[in-house]
């Protein structure tokens, strides 16, 4: 299969609960950065400021959802992070779990924040 160029093939390679939480999530970011353009990144989908830095970028694998922010958003939220695996900038989300949206619109108004207002870039 050829490498998506839009979020909606991105979406077309998935199905069921995958694509569903997917879907779910580039509402959510649309809803939250609505300034931002949609791309694909690394052949992911990708919110990325008028500015032409990247502010998060998403991926669906086999059981979960990678939701990359920058290390320091991530470590921004440490606390309420205790119950999800993360990585360095990651926020593993599981298929058929809640979705934490809150915390998720939080993390990306500071995501936001920290570039506007500090200048911090993409990885």
């Amino acid at each position: 299969m050829a490498r998506p160029t839009t979020i909606d093939e991105y979406l077309a390679g998935f199905s069921g609960e995958k694509r569903e939480l997917l879907a779910r999530l580039r509402q959510l970011a649309g809803d939250a950065v609505p300034d931002a353009t949609e791309a694909i990144k690394w052949g992911n989908p990708a919110w990325v400021h008028p500015s032409g830095t990247i502010l998060f970028v998403f991926s669906g694998h086999a059981k979960h959802v990678n939701f990359a922010f920058t290390p320091s958003t991530r470590e921004a939220f440490a606390a309420d992070l205790t119950d999800f695996e993360t990585g360095k900038g990651t926020v593993k989300l599981r298929y058929g779990q809640p979705v934490p949206e809150a915390l998720l619109r939080r993390m990306i108004a500071h995501r936001v924040r920290e570039h506007e207002d500090d200048g911090v870039l993409w990885m």
